[in-house]
């Protein structure tokens, strides 16, 4: 059995001196999609954060059965891409080149871009779909050009761990459609995601679901089982319910009066 693409064992995490994570112990499964979820201040960017190394945090995190410090920085760098919340780069530099950075991790020091980083620069804005504008400032796109060109850069990095902290941001539904598509396609590859999404509907189209309720793991579980379903409603007051419609479930806002 593969060893979990992340593990954090004990995992506690401040921010401004308050607890945010509280002893968090969790698995994630190598190539399956796992969403985070959970109500407003729950913990899920800062458990993000945390798994990735991003912040300061007391416990152990494991990449691929190995020790994060164990990893040296730039071979890590290969085996994790992260796109973070509200995320941006200089206004004045291109497209293309803000999507060049995911390559950094391959390229040497001060070392000019190869053949196959441009291959790769290609391929990750056309599968986002921003090649078109590859050569205009990253502050003349819209909001939702932007988040495209950020998603091309992380997929630039060809890890085969994507983290993702809610990247639908500034998304319109068809684009959000793609998105959905390109994570499949992410995992079909044999690759593992992990995101931190709003919408609890599309986290639901993910293999698991990892709910986080005051800091700690409330659920853990796949995205199909009625426990896991029952679980959101629980953790969410019961002010929503888990429906299956037209083939996926929807998680629908209950009425005041609903029992």
């Amino acid at each position: 059995m593969n060893a979990p693409a992340l593990q954090a064992r004990g995992l506690h995490a401040s921010l401004g001196g308050k607890p945010v994570l509280h002893g968090i112990d969790l698995a994630i499964a190598q190539g399956r999609w796992t969403s985070v979820v959970g109500p407003n201040g729950a913990g899920k960017t800062t458990l993000l954060k945390a798994l990735a190394q991003l912040l300061p945090a007391r416990g152990e995190v494991q990449l691929f059965g190995r020790a994060m410090a164990a990893w040296p920085r730039r071979e890590r760098a290969r085996q994790l891409a992260w796109l973070g919340q509200n995320e941006g780069a200089p206004p004045d530099l291109r497209a293309r080149d803000v999507v060049l950075l995911g390559r950094l991790p391959h390229q040497d020091w001060m070392g000019a871009a190869s053949p196959e980083d441009d291959a790769q620069v290609r391929e990750a804005m056309q599968e986002t779909q921003c090649w078109d504008w590859r050569d205009r400032p990253l502050g003349s796109l819209s909001g939702g050009e932007r988040q495209r060109v950020l998603l091309a850069r992380a997929l630039a990095v060809r890890a085969p761990l994507l983290l993702m902290d809610e990247p639908l941001g500034n998304l319109d539904l068809p684009h959000q459609a793609d998105w959905l598509a390109l994570v499949r396609r992410h995992v079909a590859r044999g690759g593992t995601a992990v995101t931190v999404l709003h919408e609890v509907g599309i986290a639901l189209h993910a293999d698991d679901l990892v709910l986080l309720a005051q800091g700690r793991v409330a659920h853990h579980g796949p995205c199909d089982d009625p426990a896991t379903h029952r679980a959101i409603e629980r953790v969410f007051d019961r002010r929503v319910a888990v429906h299956a419609v037209a083939g996926q479930w929807a998680v629908l806002p209950r009425s005041g009066d609903a029992g």
